[in-house]
């Protein structure tokens, strides 16, 4: 898509909800596009056009062709912009196109909404962020329950919303230029004869129109799929994951690769805002120029609580921090270990008036042969405490009793 399409719909879109985060759908089935013909380039007048008789598609087309032969599918449609469409070739030559070969549609049928590479992120409103510095965990790299979906103006498209649950929730989807922010809105688009040929799969997409409603933040909602999300990503990148620069990487929440640097957990209380929290962050530490390689993640996220470790009980929410700088051999991970050491030291002076009641630290870098977790409590007895105080009064309370029975003078 042009920069200019995409600037005029994401300004069109901006007084929705200027903090939203939109995702953006890669891919598209378009006819001028060259990675959607078998040949690597768009069909010239002599070719052969085909179209598998059995794959549903939909095709945008943006300008008029000539051509001399073309097989359509059985369920499909073309959909023509303004001056678009189809002349029968009258045989005059033509020095770009002497091959008469025959050039077939790619199959769209592998494009899966849980491929977090099909998918970028757009940041209306959030200009002065540092470019690059900001990601998200992979389940987080597909839209969340409260995110915004945009499919680029004037292209078409087929997706896969195989899922393993019943319904993916959405804030808004917008198509063709058009946002759709209601469950009216949506429900009446499912009925139109475009959006069968462009979603498919057990999965039923919704659209609520309403933005994460907890100042503290909403988790994404993706952990189902997350096996989805992984198995995409292992796929684009060789079945494996890349090798750690570290001994013992850190395994964030969401993640499907460990990674080497560091990892914070933040318990927060109801005064607790997200988006606040990350804002400081950025403006305050991550900006400096000491930490120009450092990438951050932040969000929230649910942590699964178990009873002696071993029995599933429930889940716990929880800020995750997440830190990788771009260090190499030994230093891999020192510059995001330093940040974390600082957002610590932030913690233990502002913590309670930021709404943090404790936070957690691990690191793995280059030089440790191990992950190494520190801690600052606020404002809470910890559990080593109370131990502590319930031994020392048995102990006392024994004392006491040896005493009074004579047996200690």
């Amino acid at each position: 898509v042009p920069p200019a399409d995409r600037v005029t719909l994401v300004s069109l879109l901006l007084p929705a909800a200027a903090a939203a985060l939109y995702k953006q759908w890669i891919p598209n089935t378009n006819f001028e596009t060259a990675s959607n013909w078998d040949k690597g380039r768009v069909p010239c007048a002599s070719d052969l056009i085909h179209f598998e008789k059995n794959k549903v598609v939909s095709v945008f087309v943006r300008s008029p062709h000539a051509l001399t032969d073309m097989y359509l599918p059985l369920n499909g449609e073309l959909v023509l912009a303004s001056g678009a469409g189809f002349a029968a070739f009258d045989g005059s030559w033509d020095p770009g196109c002497d091959s008469g070969a025959t050039v077939r549609f790619a199959d769209a049928e592998q494009h899966a909404w849980f491929d977090p590479t099909l998918w970028q992120d757009v940041f209306p409103g959030r200009e002065l962020e540092p470019s690059g510095r900001i990601f998200s965990v992979d389940e987080e790299r597909v839209p969340c329950s409260y995110d915004d979906v945009i499919f680029q103006p004037e292209t078409s498209f087929r997706v896969n919303v195989d899922s393993s649950r019943r319904v993916i929730h959405l804030r808004s989807i917008s198509l063709m230029g058009q946002e759709l922010s209601s469950p009216e809105a949506w429900a009446r688009y499912l009925q139109a004869p475009s959006a069968p040929l462009q979603f498919h799969g057990n999965g039923t997409l919704q659209v609520t129109g309403t933005s994460c409603p907890d100042k503290s933040g909403c988790a994404c909602g993706n952990a189902p799929d997350g096996h989805r999300i992984c198995a995409a990503l292992l796929r684009a990148s060789g079945r494996q994951c890349p090798a750690p620069a570290c001994q013992s990487p850190l395994q964030p929440l969401g993640h499907c690769c460990g990674v080497c640097g560091a990892t914070i957990s933040l318990d927060f209380t109801p005064e607790f805002d997200l988006q606040k929290y990350r804002d400081r962050l950025i403006q305050s530490l991550l900006s400096q120029p000491k930490y120009a390689s450092v990438r951050m993640a932040i969000s929230k996220v649910h942590k699964a609580q178990t009873f002696l470790g071993v029995i599933p009980r429930s889940s716990a929410p929880l800020i995750q921090i997440v830190l990788t700088d771009d260090e190499a051999g030994a230093q891999t991970g020192t510059a995001a270990e330093q940040l974390a050491a600082d957002i610590m030291g932030d913690i233990a002076q502002h913590g309670e008036a930021l709404g943090i009641s404790s936070g957690k630290m691990e690191v793995a870098t280059g030089s440790t042969l191990s992950g190494q977790a520190g801690s600052q409590a606020l404002s809470r007895i910890t559990a080593g405490t109370v131990l502590g105080l319930l031994f020392g009064l048995l102990l006392l309370g024994g004392i006491l009793f040896l005493y009074r029975k004579g047996k200690l003078r």
